[in-house]
Protein backbone atom coordinates (compact mmCIF):
# COMPACT_ATOMS: atom_id res chain seq x y z
CA UNK A 1 0.00 0.00 0.00
CA UNK A 2 1.28 3.50 -0.89
CA UNK A 3 1.64 6.34 1.59
CA UNK A 4 -1.66 7.46 3.11
CA UNK A 5 -2.69 11.03 2.37
CA UNK A 6 -3.29 12.72 5.74
CA UNK A 7 -3.83 16.36 4.78
CA UNK A 8 -7.00 16.09 2.73
CA UNK A 9 -10.37 15.10 4.15
CA UNK A 10 -12.50 13.23 1.61
CA UNK A 11 -16.22 13.01 2.35
CA UNK A 12 -18.78 10.95 0.41
CA UNK A 13 -22.49 10.82 1.27
CA UNK A 14 -24.64 7.70 0.90
CA UNK A 15 -28.26 8.71 0.32
CA UNK A 16 -31.57 7.02 -0.41
CA UNK A 17 -34.90 5.97 1.03
CA UNK A 18 -35.13 4.09 4.30
CA UNK A 19 -34.69 0.32 3.95
CA UNK A 20 -32.96 0.30 0.56
CA UNK A 21 -29.75 -1.18 1.99
CA UNK A 22 -27.48 1.86 2.44
CA UNK A 23 -25.89 0.52 5.64
CA UNK A 24 -25.38 -2.94 4.16
CA UNK A 25 -23.78 -1.43 1.06
CA UNK A 26 -21.53 0.84 3.14
CA UNK A 27 -20.36 -2.13 5.21
CA UNK A 28 -19.70 -4.19 2.09
CA UNK A 29 -17.83 -1.31 0.48
CA UNK A 30 -15.61 -0.51 3.47
CA UNK A 31 -14.99 -4.00 4.89
CA UNK A 32 -15.47 -6.26 1.86
CA UNK A 33 -17.82 -8.47 3.84
CA UNK A 34 -21.58 -8.73 4.23
CA UNK A 35 -23.51 -7.27 7.14
CA UNK A 36 -26.39 -9.72 7.38
CA UNK A 37 -28.12 -8.04 10.33
CA UNK A 38 -28.01 -4.29 9.73
CA UNK A 39 -30.07 -1.95 11.89
CA UNK A 40 -31.72 1.33 11.02
CA UNK A 41 -29.37 4.30 10.94
CA UNK A 42 -30.30 7.11 13.33
CA UNK A 43 -28.85 10.39 12.17
CA UNK A 44 -25.63 9.36 10.47
CA UNK A 45 -22.90 6.74 10.74
CA UNK A 46 -19.41 7.18 9.35
CA UNK A 47 -17.15 4.44 8.04
CA UNK A 48 -13.76 4.58 6.34
CA UNK A 49 -12.78 3.21 2.95
CA UNK A 50 -9.14 3.05 1.92
CA UNK A 51 -8.88 3.94 -1.75
CA UNK A 52 -5.79 3.42 -3.89
CA UNK A 53 -5.67 6.42 -6.23
CA UNK A 54 -4.08 5.66 -9.62
CA UNK A 55 -2.10 2.60 -8.47
CA UNK A 56 1.01 1.82 -10.45
CA UNK A 57 1.57 5.43 -11.53
CA UNK A 58 3.70 8.30 -10.22
CA UNK A 59 0.52 9.79 -8.73
CA UNK A 60 -0.25 6.69 -6.65
CA UNK A 61 -1.51 7.48 -3.16
CA UNK A 62 -3.85 5.95 -0.60
CA UNK A 63 -6.78 8.04 0.61
CA UNK A 64 -8.96 7.55 3.68
CA UNK A 65 -12.43 8.30 2.39
CA UNK A 66 -15.16 9.01 4.93
CA UNK A 67 -18.38 7.28 3.90
CA UNK A 68 -21.32 9.08 5.54
CA UNK A 69 -24.37 6.81 5.70
CA UNK A 70 -27.31 9.19 6.17
CA UNK A 71 -30.36 7.85 8.04
CA UNK A 72 -33.64 8.20 6.15
CA UNK A 73 -36.21 7.13 8.74
CA UNK A 74 -38.45 10.05 9.65
CA UNK A 75 -39.48 8.32 12.89
CA UNK A 76 -36.29 9.59 14.56
CA UNK A 77 -35.84 13.31 15.14
CA UNK A 78 -32.13 13.20 14.23
CA UNK A 79 -32.99 11.64 10.87
CA UNK A 80 -35.75 14.09 9.95
CA UNK A 81 -35.47 16.05 6.67
CA UNK A 82 -35.15 19.36 8.55
CA UNK A 83 -32.05 18.16 10.42
CA UNK A 84 -30.28 16.10 7.77
CA UNK A 85 -28.83 19.24 6.21
CA UNK A 86 -26.24 19.41 9.01
CA UNK A 87 -24.50 16.49 7.27
CA UNK A 88 -24.61 18.11 3.83
CA UNK A 89 -21.55 20.39 4.07
CA UNK A 90 -18.13 20.03 2.43
CA UNK A 91 -19.13 17.08 0.26
CA UNK A 92 -16.78 15.57 -2.29
CA UNK A 93 -19.00 12.82 -3.69
CA UNK A 94 -22.50 11.32 -3.47
CA UNK A 95 -23.63 7.69 -3.74
CA UNK A 96 -27.36 7.39 -4.46
CA UNK A 97 -28.80 4.04 -3.36
CA UNK A 98 -32.14 2.51 -4.37
CA UNK A 99 -33.86 -0.84 -4.01
CA UNK A 100 -34.27 -2.55 -7.38
CA UNK A 101 -37.54 -4.10 -6.15
CA UNK A 102 -38.97 -0.71 -5.13
CA UNK A 103 -39.54 1.72 -8.00
CA UNK A 104 -40.44 4.54 -5.59
CA UNK A 105 -36.94 4.45 -4.11
CA UNK A 106 -35.56 4.94 -7.64
CA UNK A 107 -38.00 7.75 -8.38
CA UNK A 108 -36.92 9.58 -5.20
CA UNK A 109 -33.19 9.68 -5.99
CA UNK A 110 -33.34 13.09 -7.75
CA UNK A 111 -35.18 14.43 -4.69
CA UNK A 112 -32.39 13.27 -2.38
CA UNK A 113 -29.81 14.83 -4.68
CA UNK A 114 -31.67 18.14 -4.95
CA UNK A 115 -31.94 18.36 -1.16
CA UNK A 116 -28.15 18.16 -0.90
CA UNK A 117 -27.60 20.74 -3.64
CA UNK A 118 -30.04 23.07 -1.92
CA UNK A 119 -28.33 22.86 1.48
CA UNK A 120 -24.64 22.50 0.60
CA UNK A 121 -22.74 25.63 1.62
CA UNK A 122 -19.35 25.01 0.04
CA UNK A 123 -20.09 27.06 -3.06
CA UNK A 124 -18.22 24.52 -5.16
CA UNK A 125 -21.16 22.84 -6.81
CA UNK A 126 -21.22 25.00 -9.91
CA UNK A 127 -17.58 24.84 -10.96
CA UNK A 128 -18.18 22.02 -13.44
CA UNK A 129 -21.59 21.35 -14.95
CA UNK A 130 -23.10 18.11 -16.12
CA UNK A 131 -26.53 18.15 -17.67
CA UNK A 132 -29.19 15.88 -19.07
CA UNK A 133 -31.74 16.68 -21.74
CA UNK A 134 -34.27 14.53 -19.89
CA UNK A 135 -34.15 16.62 -16.70
CA UNK A 136 -36.39 19.64 -16.24
CA UNK A 137 -34.82 23.09 -16.27
CA UNK A 138 -35.83 23.73 -12.66
CA UNK A 139 -34.16 20.58 -11.40
CA UNK A 140 -30.86 21.29 -9.62
CA UNK A 141 -29.70 17.74 -10.32
CA UNK A 142 -29.34 18.75 -13.97
CA UNK A 143 -26.36 20.92 -12.97
CA UNK A 144 -24.16 19.16 -10.44
CA UNK A 145 -20.39 19.26 -10.20
CA UNK A 146 -20.10 16.68 -7.43
CA UNK A 147 -19.14 13.18 -8.66
CA UNK A 148 -22.15 10.85 -8.48
CA UNK A 149 -22.62 7.10 -8.42
CA UNK A 150 -25.92 5.25 -8.44
CA UNK A 151 -26.27 1.87 -6.71
CA UNK A 152 -29.17 -0.55 -7.15
CA UNK A 153 -29.42 -3.12 -4.34
CA UNK A 154 -31.30 -6.41 -3.75
CA UNK A 155 -30.58 -7.69 -7.24
CA UNK A 156 -31.10 -11.22 -5.96
CA UNK A 157 -34.76 -10.42 -5.23
CA UNK A 158 -35.55 -9.34 -8.78
CA UNK A 159 -37.18 -12.17 -10.71
CA UNK A 160 -35.55 -13.32 -13.94
CA UNK A 161 -38.65 -12.30 -15.88
CA UNK A 162 -38.35 -8.69 -14.62
CA UNK A 163 -34.60 -8.13 -14.61
CA UNK A 164 -34.45 -6.64 -18.08
CA UNK A 165 -37.25 -4.15 -17.35
CA UNK A 166 -35.92 -3.19 -13.90
CA UNK A 167 -32.35 -2.84 -15.15
CA UNK A 168 -33.41 -0.64 -18.07
CA UNK A 169 -35.40 1.67 -15.79
CA UNK A 170 -32.46 1.99 -13.41
CA UNK A 171 -29.99 2.68 -16.19
CA UNK A 172 -32.24 5.39 -17.63
CA UNK A 173 -32.27 7.20 -14.30
CA UNK A 174 -28.47 7.00 -14.22
CA UNK A 175 -28.41 8.55 -17.70
CA UNK A 176 -30.76 11.31 -16.53
CA UNK A 177 -28.45 12.06 -13.60
CA UNK A 178 -25.35 11.77 -15.80
CA UNK A 179 -23.64 9.23 -13.55
CA UNK A 180 -22.40 5.64 -13.54
CA UNK A 181 -24.51 2.87 -12.08
CA UNK A 182 -23.88 -0.51 -10.47
CA UNK A 183 -26.33 -3.23 -9.42
CA UNK A 184 -25.61 -5.77 -6.72
CA UNK A 185 -26.69 -7.96 -3.84
CA UNK A 186 -25.35 -6.54 -0.57
CA UNK A 187 -24.74 -9.96 0.97
CA UNK A 188 -22.50 -11.20 -1.86
CA UNK A 189 -18.92 -9.89 -2.01
CA UNK A 190 -18.51 -11.21 -5.56
CA UNK A 191 -20.41 -8.19 -6.88
CA UNK A 192 -17.51 -5.88 -5.97
CA UNK A 193 -14.67 -8.38 -6.36
CA UNK A 194 -11.43 -7.00 -7.77
CA UNK A 195 -11.53 -6.89 -11.55
CA UNK A 196 -15.32 -7.00 -11.78
CA UNK A 197 -17.21 -4.34 -13.72
CA UNK A 198 -18.68 -2.97 -10.49
CA UNK A 199 -15.25 -2.73 -8.87
CA UNK A 200 -13.92 -0.79 -11.87
CA UNK A 201 -16.83 1.67 -11.71
CA UNK A 202 -16.34 2.14 -7.96
CA UNK A 203 -12.64 2.79 -8.42
CA UNK A 204 -13.29 5.31 -11.21
CA UNK A 205 -15.87 7.07 -9.06
CA UNK A 206 -13.47 7.45 -6.12
CA UNK A 207 -10.67 8.52 -8.48
CA UNK A 208 -12.98 11.25 -9.75
CA UNK A 209 -13.80 12.32 -6.18
CA UNK A 210 -10.13 12.58 -5.27
CA UNK A 211 -9.15 14.30 -8.52
CA UNK A 212 -11.79 16.99 -8.13
CA UNK A 213 -10.78 17.58 -4.52
CA UNK A 214 -7.15 18.02 -5.60
CA UNK A 215 -8.23 20.46 -8.29
CA UNK A 216 -10.12 22.66 -5.81
CA UNK A 217 -7.68 22.28 -2.91
CA UNK A 218 -5.30 25.07 -1.88
CA UNK A 219 -2.89 24.23 0.98
CA UNK A 220 -3.07 26.50 4.05
CA UNK A 221 -0.77 29.48 3.73
CA UNK A 222 -0.47 29.23 -0.04
CA UNK A 223 -0.30 32.69 -1.57
CA UNK A 224 -1.40 33.40 -5.09
CA UNK A 225 0.43 36.23 -6.81
CA UNK A 226 -1.10 38.15 -9.68
CA UNK A 227 0.97 38.12 -12.87
CA UNK A 228 0.02 40.85 -15.33
CA UNK A 229 -1.01 39.53 -18.75
CA UNK A 230 1.33 40.21 -21.68
CA UNK A 231 1.08 43.39 -23.74
CA UNK A 232 -0.29 45.44 -20.86
CA UNK A 233 1.71 48.61 -20.24
CA UNK A 234 2.07 50.26 -16.86
CA UNK A 235 2.99 53.94 -16.54
CA UNK A 236 4.71 55.61 -13.59
CA UNK A 237 3.82 59.25 -13.35
CA UNK A 238 6.39 61.33 -11.48
CA UNK A 239 5.36 64.73 -10.26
Amino acid sequence: MSNVEKDLKVKVLVLGNSGVGKSSFTHLLCHNQANKNPGYTIGCTIDIKLHEYKPGTSEEKTFCIEIWDIGASNSHASSSPTLRFIFYNNINGIILVHDLTNSKSLHNLPIWLNNVLKYDSTGGLTSVKVSSQNTSAGDDSAQCSIPLLMVGTKLDLVGDNRRSEVSARSKQTAVDLACSEIQLDNIETKYIAAGSGNAVKLSRFFDKVVKQLFFNYRPPGLQVFFTPPPFVFYYLHIF
